[in-house]
């Protein structure tokens, strides 16, 4: 029983919801799961009744039954239980879930809540947040604002990817050339795990993202630190230096470090040491687990599309690592 119960908390539970689109998901759950449970019971019940009558040391078929009324007999369990459970099912599910649905739709009235942009790529996440004041981007973590709707707007880099964090509403696909929308709103502060809920290649089960609600003033310190964090300088003379050099020369073309190179290709790594994990969810972000990603991405990931860098001297990679981790807000 401890087992199956496990199944109703954590931080991918959507038996234990953190906002109100997550509540209408659960309160509908709870009432399917129950008219399935009635309907189960009920069967059963006749089934065995039905078997309990016909092993019966008395029983004797009932001849008084013409033909006839066996059809009309036959008639009435198709109409009721085939046409008209089914169908009043049907009604009731759809009178509780297209409201449910609808309040996830970013429709348009009263104030206009924030946007946050999230790209899904083989497997890892890009998010952006958009502003007049200068764009965010990040990867792999997302941070929202606490107590307010915000509405996200998805797409997918490369396949069809599907964005869910089952804590705070139902999950939208990500869908290459198409922007999706779905409002979704934390209740009170915490960390929600969200997970690519469309098979998107080897490594989808790997593809996990870290949010973080915090409430709107931290939010906005967070946006304007990040926004005005100085840029990284190749040229300044102290212990990461070389490290910098190395990734001028051999990262920059596909990562971005803010004042080190532009590369879209990869996540952003601006602020890569804030970060709980690497690689989506592959490593915890502690002392040395960069330069452990550095050096085994390949088997701790296979199929990632970051290459080998057996060409790089193993302190080099150690170093490179080591100035990742300090690059925060």
């Amino acid at each position: 029983m401890l087992p199956v119960l496990a199944g109703c908390g954590g931080s991918h539970s959507i038996l234990d919801p953190a906002g109100p689109a997550a509540r209408d998901v659960a309160w509908l759950w709870w009432g399917m799961l129950i008219g399935f449970g009635l309907v189960f019971v009920a069967v059963v019940a006749l089934w065995l009744a039905a078997f309990r009558r016909r092993d019966a040391p008395d029983h004797r078929p009932d001849r008084s039954v013409s033909p006839d009324e066996e059809r009309r007999l036959g008639l009435r369990w198709i109409l009721g239980g085939g046409i008209l459970l089914p169908g009043v099912s049907i009604l009731v599910l759809l009178a509780f879930g297209v409201p449910a649905g609808q309040r996830l739709l970013p429709l348009p009235g009263g104030e206009t809540p924030r946007v946050i942009e999230v790209t899904g790529h083989q497997w890892w996440w890009e998010v952006r947040y958009p502003d007049d004041r200068g764009e965010v981007v990040t990867a792999n973590h997302l941070v929202m604002p606490a107590g307010e709707p915000v509405d996200f707007h998805v797409t997918g880099a490369d396949v069809i990817h599907a964005f869910w964090v089952p804590r705070l509403g139902g999950k939208i696909d990500m869908i290459p050339g198409r922007i999706n929308r779905i409002r979704l709103q934390a209740d009170s502060p915490g960390v929600f795990g969200a997970q690519c809920a469309e098979y998107c290649g080897v490594q989808h089960a790997h593809m996990h993202l870290h949010v973080e609600a915090v409430p709107p003033e931290a939010f906005d310190d967070w946006l304007a630190a990040r926004r005005d964090a100085e840029p990284e300088s190749s040229d300044l003379d102290d212990e990461h230096a070389p490290a910098r050099d190395t990734f001028t020369a051999h990262c920059a073309s596909c990562h971005r470090v803010a004042g080190l190179g532009e590369g879209d290709v990869g996540p952003d790594l601006s602020d890569l040491g804030a970060r709980a994990t690497l690689g989506a969810g592959t490593l915890a972000m502690e002392e040395g687990a960069v330069a452990q990603w550095l050096t085994e991405h390949q088997r701790l990931k296979p199929g990632n599309r970051m290459p080998d860098h057996d060409h790089l001297d193993p302190q080099a990679l150690e170093a490179l690592g080591a100035w990742l981790e300090t690059l925060r807000p």
